[in-house]
């Protein structure tokens, strides 16, 4: 609500002020500004009006500038300025050339899918400063709800409330392994051939360790789950060195660093997608990067 202290004036009238500053004559300033003497002068004695002072002393053949009129003249460059930038900028983040991006993703695929994406975005917005959140599916779903992130990548099939979800794709777990382990040239295995295997796992409010381990109940297979990490790089680096194996989402295992990835069966699935707050409107640039993902996300089968 505007404070009734505060006078009613346009861009329009202060360029007019500064025009009769520089220019010292109705006639100049309202040619400077391609418009009438008479829409000048009215929209100099409106703001007179509303600052209760006299810009200007008015002759037959000069315009003098007075004191307070020097004075807000300094005041009105520096508005109109400042206005300018500030159009400059809005446009500018209207346009996505500018802006901010925060996104919480699950570890899986913020270390698979999301770095490609990330690089196609920017190649065209370098403008835009990109923050990512990496965490368990919980911790995507709390910075979603806070509104911490723009938005959420994680798992759509069963989402709160306050979330709505857009499934992009689906996640196939597989079990990953060192090319020394004896299972290692295997075309499939099945949770049973794991039963006697030591595991790295993720901790077990992470969404990744509660769909294996309730596959693992409903098949009747205990696990041994004898390491537990926070992160994906670490539980890979672990099977990497012989620790144990794991079983992960397929898109999370990198091509190389001496690790094969072995179909799971029968096949484990979770559909993956964007999370976000129910009616919240999106910022230009999350936009920008909404319509990305949508397009050149990478379908798993």
């Amino acid at each position: 609500m505007r404070s009734s202290a505060l006078p009613d004036f346009s861009a329009r009238q202060l360029e007019a002020v500064l025009a009769l500053v520089e220019y010292g004559s109705f006639v100049a300033a309202a040619a400077r500004l391609r418009i009438s003497q008479p829409a000048l002068t009215r929209a100099v004695k409106r703001l007179e009006r509303e600052l209760g002072v006299r810009l200007f002393d008015r002759t037959t053949r000069r315009v003098q500038v007075t004191a307070a009129g020097r004075e807000f003249a300094a005041v009105a460059e520096r508005m109109l300025a400042d206005l300018g930038i500030t159009v400059q900028s809005v446009r500018e983040v209207a346009q996505e050339r500018r802006g901010l991006v925060v996104l919480s993703s699950v570890m899986s695929v913020a270390g698979a899918a999301l770095p490609r994406l990330i690089a196609a975005y920017r190649a065209d917005r370098p403008g835009v400063e990109i923050h990512v959140r990496e965490s368990v599916h919980g911790s995507v779903m709390e910075d979603v709800r806070s509104g911490v992130a723009d938005f959420g990548l994680g798992y759509v099939d069963e989402l709160p409330d306050f979330a709505i979800g857009t499934p992009l794709g689906r996640e196939t777990f597989c079990v990953v392994l060192s090319a020394r382990h004896k299972l290692a040239n295997r075309r499939k295995l099945g949770l049973a051939d794991l039963a006697d295997q030591p595991i790295v796992a993720l901790p077990t409010d992470s969404r990744t360790r509660r769909t294996v381990d309730a596959a693992a109940a409903m098949a009747g297979v205990p696990l041994r789950q004898m390491v537990a990490v926070t992160q994906i790089a670490t539980l890979l680096g672990l099977v990497a060195a012989d620790v144990g194996i794991g079983i992960v989402p397929r898109g999370a295992v990198p091509a190389g660093r001496n690790l094969h990835a072995v179909p799971l069966e029968p096949r484990l699935v979770r559909r993956i997608g964007v999370i976000a707050l129910r009616e919240r409107e999106p910022t230009p640039a999350a936009a920008g990067f909404l319509a990305l993902l949508r397009r050149e996300w990478p379908r798993q089968n």
